[in-house]
């Protein structure tokens, strides 16, 4: 084939440092549109942002050109020094190190949309780190609990 054509769409969820739960709605209304625009200036456009307190999820496309890992760097490092410019609450604020990334169907864009869109009513029943746990067995992912959490 002369041309290279992909549709890859990912599940991206990561958290603030230790959990802090510092993202509340009042900077989520700037953190959200800020982290879709960085995702769309690396060419993988950001179809949803939602979350919590202390994480976010993010439905994405995932262009050909560049990897998950440089990816979440760009996007995490980024945020990150633009949160500390939002008030001397956050000179502190870092992301977690690591993130959870999962490939999704286009047969699941649509229920992973309305999940994502529904995180904080969601997290009023559970922690971050139950739905965490639930989400690497949900997607079949081995991990070793002492080297999920920072």
């Amino acid at each position: 084939m002369p041309q290279s054509l992909s549709l890859v769409l990912l599940h991206i969820v990561f958290s603030t440092k230790n959990r802090k739960p510092v993202l509340t709605p009042a900077i989520e209304r700037e953190l959200h549109p800020y982290l879709a625009s960085i995702f769309n200036a690396c060419r993988c456009q950001a179809l949803e942002v939602g979350g919590a307190d202390d994480h976010v999820h993010i439905l994405s496309s995932l262009t050909r050109t560049i990897t998950i890992a440089d990816l979440l760097e760009t996007v995490k490092k980024s945020s990150s020094k633009w949160i500390k410019t939002k008030g001397p609450e956050f000179h502190w604020f870092h992301w977690q190190d690591g993130y959870g990334a999962f490939s999704i169907g286009r047969s699941g864009e649509a229920a992973l949309r309305r999940y994502i869109m529904s995180q904080r009513e969601h997290h009023k029943r559970r922690s971050f780190q139950d739905e965490y746990r639930e989400l690497l067995k949900m997607y079949n992912v081995d991990y070793d609990e002492r080297y999920v959490w920072d």
